[in-house]
C-alpha cells in the first residue's frame, strides 16, 4: 500500500466586496449564477471565490468517501445534503458548505458541515454557520482537523471548539486524517475500513 502523501498548492485569495445590502447581493448572485464561482454573504461583504481545484477536490472527495463508510457502518440513518445552499435574510448570510449532512431523519438544516480549507482571508465562515444554526463544524487544512459545535452559553449561541466530534462519537479523526493523506483513493478507503473492523471488534 502506498504511504505517499497529497501535494498542497499554493492557497487562493478570494475578492470581497463590502458595503452591499441583501438586495444587492441577491441582485448580484443571480448576475453572477453561473459555473465558476462560489458565492457567498456576511453583513454586507460579499465574497466570490472560484471553483475549488483538483486538489481541493481530491481532499473532500476522499473526507466525503471515509464519511459516508463510516456512517453507514456505525449505523447512522444520514442523509449527504452535499453543498446545498443556506442562507437567512435576518441573519444577513449565505453560505454553501464543501459538503454537509444530516444525522438523523426530519431535521430541516444539516447538523454537520465541513470545509476543505485551500484560501486565505474571506469572510469569518465560522461566524456564518453560527448564524446558520449548523451544530458541528469540520474546517481541514493543511492535513489538521479543526471541530466547533455549537453551544447554548447563556441566551447566545456559540461554537466550541473540540478534540472529538460530538456529531459522530466515536469517529477516529487521527485515522480519518492519515487515510485522507494517502495518495491513492482506493488504499486509503481500504485503509480505513481495516481500522473501523478492528475497532469494532
Amino acid at each position: 500500500m502506498t504511504t505517499a502523501t497529497l501535494s498542497t498548492p499554493q492557497k487562493k485569495i478570494p475578492l470581497l466586496f463590502e458595503g452591499l445590502t441583501w438586495r444587492e447581493f441577491k441582485a448580484v448572485e443571480q448576475l453572477l449564477d453561473r459555473p465558476g464561482y462560489r458565492l457567498s454573504f456576511l453583513d454586507g461583504v460579499l465574497e466570490i471565490v472560484p471553483m475549488p481545484s483538483e486538489a481541493h477536490e481530491t481532499v473532500k472527495e476522499r473526507i466525503v468517501a471515509l464519511l459516508g463508510l463510516y456512517l453507514l457502518m456505525a449505523g447512522f440513518d444520514f442523509t449527504p445534503t452535499g453543498s446545498m445552499t443556506l442562507e437567512s435574510e435576518t441573519g444577513q448570510v449565505k453560505r454553501e458548505a464543501d459538503k454537509s449532512y444530516k444525522l438523523e431523519t426530519g431535521k430541516s438544516r444539516p447538523d454537520l458541515a465541513i470545509e476543505v480549507v485551500f484560501s486565505s482571508g474571506g469572510i469569518n465562515k465560522l461566524e456564518a454557520y453560527r448564524r446558520l444554526k449548523i451544530s458541528e463544524v469540520w474546517f481541514w487544512e493543511d492535513g489538521v482537523l479543526e471541530i466547533y459545535y455549537l453551544r447554548n452559553v447563556g441566551d447566545q449561541l456559540e461554537y466550541e471548539q473540540i478534540d472529538k466530534s460530538e456529531a459522530i462519537p466515536g469517529i477516529d479523526l487521527a485515522l480519518l486524517l492519515r487515510c485522507v493523506d494517502i495518495t491513492n483513493h482506493v488504499d486509503a478507503v481500504r485503509a480505513w475500513q481495516q481500522g473501523i473492523q478492528q475497532s469494532a471488534l
